[in-house]
């Protein structure tokens, strides 16, 4: 179960690099117009809010991948909830299915987390 605990952890992470990766690089780009339903001059206009955005994305990811890589489950679970809360403020501001999206793996993974420690 701890395996599995990781394993959903870990594709968290590599969830907010692509994050990361889209809000960073892609989002005033064809492929990031067309993900995230934008025309060119809307995307231009929010480049610097994606940019930010997308620091903290990859914040997100650092602190799952550390938590993995040192065996902190409390920093673990730490950053899974920050995950988990940023998907339901995502949802309610933006979109429902960034709940789905970015706080249900997160959810998974921290449940998964729970039970094996028991």
């Amino acid at each position: 179960m701890r395996i599995l605990a990781t394993a959903l952890t870990l594709l968290v992470a590599l969830l907010h690099v692509g994050f990361m990766i889209l809000e960073m690089v892609f989002w005033d780009h064809p492929i990031g117009h067309r993900i995230f339903a934008m025309s060119p001059e809307q995307a231009s206009g929010s480049a610097q809010l994606a940019l930010n955005q997308g620091l903290y994305n990859g914040f997100l990811a650092a602190g799952l991948l550390w938590a993995i890589i040192c065996k902190k489950v409390d920093v673990q679970l730490f950053f899974l909830i920050c995950v988990i809360v940023a998907g339901v403020v995502g949802a309610i501001s933006v979109k429902p299915t960034i709940f789905i999206i970015q706080s249900v793996p997160a959810i998974l993974a921290m449940l998964t987390l729970i039970i094996s420690r028991r």
